[in-house]
């Protein structure tokens, strides 16, 4: 009978000592749920919207508009960002166009700046451009065919003429 009784004791004590822990987890249990069924929502909806990218990336090739860019050159130091890029060209672009009054120098200067920074813009994005190689209108022919490869990759250029939007599709 003293086992019994020491076992009696222990389970008793045993008892006592988990008291609060009951209490607490009785307490808390819609606290515990509400984490549990949070939890396992996020982690739905942080798999469907993966899914999702993966299905959008299969339909648009995601991979194949990106094969041919060399991302190593965005890691340069000496290169300049694509957004002052984009900037120069818009400034560069309204100048070429707006300048009629100016002189013929300037002119040339200002057409100068905007093929290269043209050129820049299609080495960053790794897309081929003839400009420095042609003259005449054959230079300003390829100059509107990568201001619209340009505009098809996502920078807004000014367009041929001044007061109209680019439509390059």
């Amino acid at each position: 009978m003293g086992v019994e009784r020491a076992l009696m004791l222990a389970l008793a004590f045993l008892a006592v000592a988990s008291l609060p822990a009951a209490f607490a987890l009785l307490f808390c249990a819609d606290e515990i749920i509400d984490r549990v069924v949070c939890g396992w929502s996020e982690w739905r909806e942080r798999r469907r919207e993966r899914r999702t990218i993966a299905r959008l990336d299969r339909a648009i090739e995601a991979d194949a508009l990106t094969r041919d860019i060399d991302l190593s050159e965005f890691d340069r130091t000496d290169r300049r960002p694509l957004e002052q890029l984009a900037a120069d060209l818009r400034r560069l672009g309204g100048q070429r166009l707006g300048g009629n009054a100016r002189s013929m120098v300037w002119h040339g200067a200002v057409l100068q700046a905007y093929d290269d920074r043209l050129r820049l813009a299609c080495r960053a994005l790794g897309i081929t451009e003839h400009l420095a190689e042609l003259t005449g209108v054959d230079q300003q022919i390829e100059r509107i065919r990568v201001e619209g490869v340009l505009h098809a990759a996502g920078l807004t250029l000014p367009a041929a003429r001044a007061g109209h939007r680019q439509r390059h599709r």
